[in-house]
């Protein structure tokens, strides 16, 4: 149980952080952000964060605008507004949590105001939303944003990433919550006996020059010998330039889990 609320939002249109690292906690949560190399040609930062702690569970969306970081913005300004009744979804009862939270992000996606909204923008943004409450990991993907489960059970089978990435999906003004079916991924997973690290980044640290970490296996080896600060750091010494925000919980479940029923 968590014994504080955590309600924090950041857009890099506001702190970019181009050639600094910046590390910090809120909760359980590392918030990790390095807003790319000014000697590589960076001048800004479109990402967006918002963490949301609750008493038993932990809120990230994660952002990753182009063009500008307008898109981004808008949509943590109406998470913002929306907070309260957000907060109501997930205090809820774990059978009722995840399809609350996944009704209200989807109807305000699809408000009238906001896709009119979206329709002024420039630029647009990929998003993706976690929810971990009990033993669960609840998401909604837009785009190309990337959510990771790290646990032995699952790597040693291979598994780490929980969604695929998406290209030419966002919401701004292109807007794929605008087309007459909207298109996005959503899902749902059980986490296993023991620590289960999550963890979302944005491309910037996927598609870094020399590619430190294009497998899942190098983030978690990483994550494991020093952090996200090794992470920011490695991407800072290749000199990327594409801005990054990663974010990482461990969650230790004592629950019993869905085990095969022959051992």
């Amino acid at each position: 149980m968590h014994t504080t609320h955590v309600s924090y939002y950041w857009v890099g249109s506001d702190e970019p952080f181009v050639d600094q690292q910046h590390i910090d906690q809120w909760g359980p949560i590392t918030l990790g952000r390095f807003g790319g190399c000014s000697s590589s040609g960076q001048y800004k930062n479109e990402d967006g964060v918002a963490v949301l702690v609750g008493d038993d569970w932990e809120m990230t969306v994660v952002l990753d605008a182009h063009k500008t970081a307008d898109s981004a913005a808008l949509v943590l300004q109406y998470l913002a507004q929306s907070e309260s009744r957000i907060r109501g979804d997930l205090d809820a009862p774990l059978t009722e949590a995840f399809s609350r939270i996944e009704t209200t992000v989807l109807n305000l996606f699809q408000r009238p105001d906001f896709l009119a909204a979206c329709e002024a923008l420039q630029g647009e943004t990929a998003c993706l939303i976690a929810v971990r409450k009990g033993r669960f990991i609840w998401w909604l993907s837009v785009g190309d944003v990337v959510l990771y489960l790290f646990h032995p059970d699952l790597m040693k089978m291979g598994q780490a990433a929980l969604n695929q990435r998406q290209f030419y999906e966002w919401i701004g003004r292109a807007n794929t919550f605008a087309l007459p079916v909207p298109s996005y991924t959503r899902g749902v997973r059980e986490l296993r006996n023991g620590e289960n690290r999550l963890f979302v980044t944005t491309d910037g640290l996927l598609e870094c020059p020399g590619t430190p970490f294009a497998e899942p296996k190098q983030i978690e080896e990483a994550l494991q010998s020093g952090g996200i600060a090794e992470l920011l750091s490695k991407i800072e010494a290749n000199e990327v330039r594409d801005s990054t925000t990663v974010v990482t919980w461990t969650v230790t479940i004592d629950e019993r889990v869905t085990q095969p029923s022959d051992t």
